[in-house]
């Protein structure tokens, strides 16, 4: 009996981890949890919202009717948070967060003047943060300089794998 119980069990046990689908793309760490595309697609999509805004405050200017007032405001401020939402999935490497938090306060410092009612300046502001994301692109890949400098020795012991340049100073 006991037998039959054990097998029994293991034949269920086998039978529900194997109904369920296997995706290909095999991903490891928390990152995975959160990021939804790649750093250059989240660039793209960042662009993408920053050139909407852009245009909405173009519209503004020129006189578009609908758009006037407070939901002419409301739509730009939503584009702008979307470009917020959309530059967190940007997440390749230490240097590139760096300068991707210091786009986004450009185009922080743009809602702002949209709320303000200074659609001179928050034009400013979000040209400088479409140029500070654009360079964005140019930062992904690290350089081998940059990554002897961010190995440590631990790191090479972890990993087995000698490196007598890692973590040198110059």
């Amino acid at each position: 009996m006991k037998l039959l119980k054990s097998a029994v069990v293991a034949t269920t046990l086998a039978l529900s981890l194997g109904s369920f689908p296997t995706t290909a793309d095999v991903c490891l760490g928390m990152a995975c949890m959160y990021n939804k595309m790649t750093p250059l697609e989240g660039i793209d999509a960042t662009l993408g919202q920053v050139a909407e805004a852009l245009r909405a405050i173009q519209i503004r200017n020129s006189g578009g009717a609908a758009d006037s007032g407070k939901a002419g405001d409301d739509i730009i401020i939503n584009n702008i948070k979307d470009a917020l939402k959309l530059s967190k999935e940007i997440n390749a490497n230490d240097k590139l967060d760096r300068n991707r938090n210091r786009a986004n306060d450009y185009l922080k410092k743009a809602r702002v003047a949209i709320k303000d009612g200074d659609l001179i300046k928050a034009t400013e502001n979000l040209k400088e943060a479409e140029k500070r994301f654009s360079e964005l692109k140019g930062m992904i890949d690290l350089t081998q300089a940059d990554r002897v400098s961010q190995q440590t020795n631990l790191l090479n012991r972890i990993m087995d794998t000698p490196d007598n340049a890692a973590g040198a100073r110059k």
